[in-house]
């Protein structure tokens, strides 16, 4: 049975592609940039590692290393390490090991987000930084796609079995309460799709001028371990 559970659960990361889009990953480097990030980073959901190239390119002062159920892709410079594991079980690392935990699209692809927080929570330092992306369900677009279909957007038959857990706003705060990380603030990614038509941006029609929560498919959150 666990051996089937994990194929189950790589079929659906390699579903995935192990990317994500452009938007996405800009709002986390902007988010690094933002909060001066340095020391032990670990890209928890590394898929093919373009998150952190992408990172280390950045001129960040980072030691990096990418979790993912995916093996390491060959691409990668050897000073990124890799944990292999499958992201729904606790990771085969030390606790208190990383400074700051990035996570690009992979809570909504897990099982049971209180149990991943408690683990990322675990693998940080006291004070250590959490930067968490996932698709905003309070966008536009969603709302709209949830009343008229009964699911969010991006949880339609299409991205199933990938997406399985779609998370507000709200279920964030309260996760962060019981999982030991201070209050979370929230950012987006300043790019969604127009509905019934995902390929064409608001931004492309507004001169860039509809931006926030309403007009971005992907939020972050950011969020710290408590010192206690």
């Amino acid at each position: 049975m666990k051996n089937e559970l994990y194929q189950q659960h790589l079929k659906a990361a390699e579903a995935s592609g192990g990317t994500s889009a452009g938007p996405i990953y800009e709002l986390v480097r902007r988010l690094c940039l933002k909060h001066r990030v340095q020391g032990s980073l670990l890209d928890f959901g590394a898929g093919t590692g373009n998150l952190l190239k992408l990172l280390l390119s950045s001129d960040l002062p980072i030691e990096a290393t990418g979790a993912d159920i995916l093996g390491r892709n060959a691409s990668l410079p050897p000073e990124i390490r890799w944990v292999e594991g499958d992201l729904n079980q606790p990771l085969p690392v030390s606790g208190g090991l990383y400074d700051v935990v990035v996570s690009s699209e992979v809570i909504e692809h897990l099982e049971n987000p209180r149990a991943s927080f408690r683990d990322l929570n675990r693998v940080l330092k006291p004070g250590g930084l959490l930067i968490l992306t996932t698709p905003n369900q309070e966008s536009f677009r969603s709302i709209m796609a949830l009343i008229l279909t009964g699911h969010f957007m991006a949880f339609m038959d299409p991205s199933y079995p990938a997406h399985i857990t779609a998370l507000l706003r709200k279920d964030f705060v309260r996760i962060c309460q019981e999982t030991g990380f201070e209050p979370p603030a929230f950012a987006y990614s300043d790019h969604g799709g127009l509905p019934k038509a995902g390929h064409i941006a608001w931004q492309s029609v507004s001169f860039g001028l509809l931006k926030g929560r309403w007009f971005s498919d992907n939020l972050a959150l950011v969020t710290r371990k408590t010192q206690i």
